[in-house]
């Protein structure tokens, strides 16, 4: 049997307000092995973007628990959590998040120097070169292209080696030709570095690239849908 790397059981998320609560996840149960590709589609507020979240350790739920890499992310810390994301899961979103005072090599060298690793420019040098940008190791975002930065952003989510790679929509901020680039560098590298992908988005055609895909609606996982042999 293939390692289950990620592991969500009943997963529920309510917002309390004043007057009212908000579930905005409503007991969604599922599991990835490793390198599985998956993803998570549905309307806006279908609670897709609370899920990976979730998944990710970035936030707790209300209810239900999250096994990532057998660890229990829902009884952890938030430092505790921190350290999880850090030595194993990557990260690409829609609006880039580079940091815009440092360079790319320098936004791609961010998360092996919050493990106190050194020397850890020719790595970064290596995979900005992987993702076509050996000309823009000194360029700021502000000097690139969305295109490009997200490139930038793909080199920092895999310089740790992920053994599980979030993304959520990747493609979402991009014009057609670069969306289709993009797309094709993530699932290459992913195959490459066998990395276990889910993924969030709205694209159905970028979707039907993974095995596996979740269909939420009002805070429910709906359907699922098997692409490709397991």
């Amino acid at each position: 049997m293939p390692e289950t790397v990620l592991l969500a059981e009943g997963l529920t998320k309510i917002y309390k307000s004043a007057d009212h609560d908000l579930t905005v996840l409503d007991h969604v149960s599922f599991q990835v092995a490793k390198g599985e590709s998956l993803s998570i589609i549905g309307p806006s507020g279908s609670g897709k973007t609370t899920l990976l979240g979730l998944c990710a350790g970035l936030d707790v739920p209300s209810g239900g628990s999250i096994s990532l890499m057998g660890l229990k992310l829902n009884l952890m810390s938030e430092d505790d959590r921190a350290y999880v994301r850090n030595q194993f899961v990557g990260f690409v979103f829609q609006n880039f998040q580079l940091l815009s005072t440092l360079t790319a090599l320098e936004n791609v060298m961010v998360p092996l120097e919050l493990r106190g690793e050194k020397n850890v420019a020719t790595k970064a040098k290596d995979l900005l070169a992987r993702v076509g940008l050996s000309e823009r190791f000194n360029h700021y975002p502000s000097q690139l292209s969305g295109g490009e930065q997200q490139r930038v952003a793909m080199a920092r989510a895999f310089i740790t080696s992920p053994r599980i790679l979030f993304a959520d929509e990747p493609t979402g901020n991009l014009d057609e030709d670069n969306a289709r680039q993009i797309t094709d560098l993530l699932f290459s590298m992913n195959r490459e570095e066998k990395t276990t992908l889910i993924l969030v988005t709205h694209n159905l055609e970028l979707a039907e690239k993974t095995a596996r895909i979740l269909q939420m609606k009002g805070g429910k996982l709906i359907n699922e849908r098997i692409l490709t042999p397991a």
